[in-house]
């Protein structure tokens, strides 16, 4: 197989306010990523020849953003591949124009989610009273990841629920650095600690929020990105894997990581040729829909040892000023998570921290940014990894 590695970059990127957006609708939200985006790359919407909307509840078709847009009669394709549905609709963008078929195309994420009274449960076309009785809810089958963890690596209730709760004190710190983020308030140790319980060992601050909001990136081929800006990004790998079902086939299941992410992580990896990821990666946005899924994802991603990222969050590894920052912008924790957009938003940080643009939370010197995302039940799940550098 051919690798994406090196053939296409980001020449522009938008994203709007993340929050709950009462006076907005979703061409509003439309409108505001895909404005920033092409002022950005020093385009207008008619150099955009192809476009990939992703959306989970808030655009039934391609036209949703073709309307918003006045986009003439462009070809526009609607992805959707739960959490993960931001990155697909890079994916198949980026996979389309390395093709040689587009040369300048728009990839745009968003869900308008706040007015629709979802609150993590219900998948917009099954009632949300039904869903819950197949299905259970997010906080519930996230809280058998946390207890599956803490029970393989012989963590005590006291020591799980302190290692997890670090993870969202990092999370709110960065994001009460940006300026776009919904939940710009940092908590301390003993805020999260004492939070009211939503399934143990999960309490409201280990816990993402739903919100609206959307991103937009331009990609172009990587011959042609310096005719639009100087310091484009290149997408180095791009990779995603869907689950088999075998958390509910098999009695032995753990519940203690999820091995697509650690088989995307390995693929991506393998194209971006990166065989330290612990060193190799300047900084991560990971799919932190619940603190515990960030914790697994350290491990499965090969940024700690398998049972050691309580050592890792207790000595500060992935703090802005770390080995490796994560969630420099605030994560889905300081965000939320408005499906469609959320893998879009990631790779805008990773974007703007690549170019030295990351204001207060700017690390030092990065090279290497990788995005995860991770959609569905967590024993059966679509994973997303995107790597992208200089």
């Amino acid at each position: 197989m051919k690798s994406i590695k090196d053939r296409i970059a980001i020449v522009g990127m938008g994203c709007t306010k993340f929050g709950e957006r009462w006076d907005t609708g979703p061409t509003d939200l439309i409108v505001e990523a895909a404005d920033e985006a092409f002022k950005d790359a020093g385009v207008d919407r008619n150099d955009i020849q192809a476009a990939w909307l992703g959306t989970w509840t808030s655009g039934e078709s391609g036209a949703t953003l073709g309307e918003a847009l006045k986009l003439q009669y462009a070809p526009i394709t609607r992805v959707e591949n739960f959490c993960t549905t931001g990155t697909d609709a890079l994916r198949n963008a980026c996979y389309a124009v390395a093709a040689e078929i587009y040369d300048v195309v728009l990839v745009l994420g968003f869900d308008k989610l706040k007015d629709t009274g979802v609150a993590m449960e219900g998948n917009g076309l099954m009632p949300r009273a039904t869903w819950r009785e197949v299905h259970g809810t997010g906080p519930g089958f996230f809280a058998l990841l946390a207890t599956g963890y803490f029970a393989k690596y012989g963590l005590s209730p006291e020591e799980g629920k302190r290692m997890i709760s670090l993870i969202p004190v990092n999370s709110h710190h960065n994001g009460a650095l940006n300026p776009k983020a919904h939940l710009r308030v940092e908590v301390t140790l003993e805020h999260v600690l004492k939070a009211p319980i939503i399934a143990w060992p999960l309490g409201l601050f280990d816990c993402c929020g739903v919100t609206d909001g959307g991103a937009a990136a331009i990609i172009t081929r990587a011959d042609m990105a310096r005719n639009f800006r100087q310091d484009p990004v290149y997408i180095k790998a791009l990779q995603i894997c869907a689950g088999h079902g075998r958390g509910s086939l098999r009695s032995d299941y753990e519940f203690s990581n999820v091995e697509e992410t650690y088989q995307a992580g390995l693929r991506a990896y393998q194209e971006a040729g990166i065989k330290n990821p612990r060193e190799d990666i300047s900084i991560a946005e990971v799919h932190d829909c619940f603190s515990i899924t960030e914790a697994t994802i350290m491990e499965d991603l090969q940024f700690s040892p398998r049972g050691e990222v309580k050592e890792d969050l207790e000595s500060g590894f992935f703090r802005l000023d770390g080995g490796l920052p994560v969630q420099t912008d605030g994560g889905l924790k300081s965000f939320g998570h408005p499906i469609g957009a959320s893998g879009l938003r990631m790779i805008y940080e990773v974007y703007k921290q690549l170019q030295g643009k990351g204001g207060p939370r700017q690390v030092k010197n990065p090279v290497l940014g990788l995005t995860h995302s991770l959609g569905g039940r967590h024993w059966n799940p679509v994973v997303g990894v995107c790597i992208a550098g200089l």
